[in-house]
């Protein structure tokens, strides 16, 4: 076995036109395809990233007047395709005005519920006396993460306001949240919704209007997320059917992309398979042609003792090595290649992205693939090595 690598290394390295000419074959398909690759992943990553950096992308909300109760919204976050669920009140009662506790400039926001687990909030624990503000929200009033701020609210029919305490536990990025907006806890806007109903909440020095306990909560609509991207189309048919209601989502957006994927993945492998079947047929016949111009060399091996299928490895090992240099010289060639179209084109990705991207898993399979597509090929060699008769070729020398 060492005899027949020695060999087959010596004659590689005495025969290097022979093996620069298959390394060059084998870089001129390699590194286009490497370069399409890498473009495609970086491309789309950037899409996807964009969306995944928005988390309301993967938002479903309920539209139209609906009732909904604990049991509902208990069900909807059962689901495996359900991140995060929040009931919602009805949204003629969605905006009030917001302060600084002790400060006089108000404004008014969007109010929204919330909870431990929404996207928006980064995975930020919630408690029931917080608030998250939006970016534009905080900068207008001069706010910050702890900040004591007030939610005051009035109706024409309620002869005082109802003023609400919290702290701000997050300040969300404008990519997040847009324009004037506050997240609280879903009792919050209960107590709001309550207050606009004309019910007593003597808790909050509001004693007029109808005994609370004859309240019966019901909630208008519901504000959900989705686990992946992938589910945010199916959980908002989910939705649709288990309600029979009408829902807005970000869901067209979210399969072109998908698509645009799929169909990138496609149309590479499409292009992969019509160089792999090339470069196949350049490699099959390139080994063959060898093993038939080195025919006298292989006899003499066999005439020496050596097995047949110890020959045969003769033509595999070089292939072996050659699929190994090929890699390393396609490698550096798109490394190269890929530096170049970063810097012509690399400014068109945002946020410091990368226009070319191949992984150390996509690398290791690239490489995995190469040399089994290699071998593979040069196995025709093999079998046409193991095929020849000793006597019958040195008598056509002799």
């Amino acid at each position: 076995m060492r005899l027949v690598i020695w060999l087959a290394l010596r004659d590689l390295l005495r025969d290097r036109v022979h093996l620069i000419c298959n390394v060059a074959v084998l870089a001129g398909v390699l590194v286009p395809l490497l370069v399409l690759f890498g473009v495609k992943n970086g491309v789309y990553q950037a899409l996807i990233g964009r969306l995944l950096d928005n988390p309301a992308t993967m938002q479903i909300d309920t539209a139209g007047n609906s009732a909904f109760g604990e049991a509902d919204i208990a069900e909807v976050r059962g689901w495996p395709e359900t991140a995060f669920a929040t009931l919602k009140t009805r949204a003629l009662f969605d905006y009030v005005n917001i302060r600084a506790v002790g400060g006089r400039e108000k404004r008014e926001a969007v109010l929204e519920p919330t909870g431990t687990g929404d996207p928006i909030l980064g995975g930020a624990a919630f408690g029931p006396e917080d608030v998250a503000i939006s970016a534009a929200l905080a900068d207008q009033l001069r706010l910050a993460v702890g900040s004591e701020v007030e939610l005051v609210t009035q109706a024409d029919d309620r002869p005082r306001q109802l003023r609400l305490t919290a702290t701000v536990r997050l300040v969300a990025p404008a990519e997040r949240l847009s324009g004037r907006v506050v997240l609280a806890d879903i009792g919050k806007l209960d107590l709001i919704e309550a207050f606009y109903d004309s019910y007593a909440l003597p808790d909050h020095g509001i004693t007029a209007g109808k005994p609370l306990s004859e309240r019966s909560p019901s909630f208008e609509g519901m504000r959900v997320f989705a686990g992946s991207l992938e589910t945010v189309a199916p959980l908002q048919a989910r939705i649709e059917q288990r309600f029979g209601l009408r829902t807005e989502a970000r869901v067209a957006e979210i399969e072109s992309t998908l698509a645009l994927g799929r169909n990138l993945d496609l149309a590479l492998a499409l292009t992969a398979t019509v160089a792999g079947m090339g470069l196949a047929a350049s490699l099959i016949f390139g080994f063959w042609g060898e093993v038939a111009r080195k025919r006298r060399m292989i006899a003499t091996l066999g005439l020496l003792g050596l097995r047949p299928r110890l020959v045969s490895l003769f033509p595999l090992i070089q292939g072996f090595i050659t699929a190994v240099a090929g890699l390393a010289v396609s490698f550096i060639a798109f490394l190269l290649a890929a530096a170049a179209a970063e810097r012509l084109f690399g400014g068109g990705i945002a946020d410091g992205g990368r226009l070319v991207v191949i992984g150390g898993r996509d690398a290791a399979l690239i490489c995995l693939g190469t040399l089994g597509f290699v071998t593979a090929a040069a196995l025709f060699a093999a079998r046409a090595a193991q095929r020849l008769d000793p006597a019958s070729v040195l008598r056509e020398w002799s």
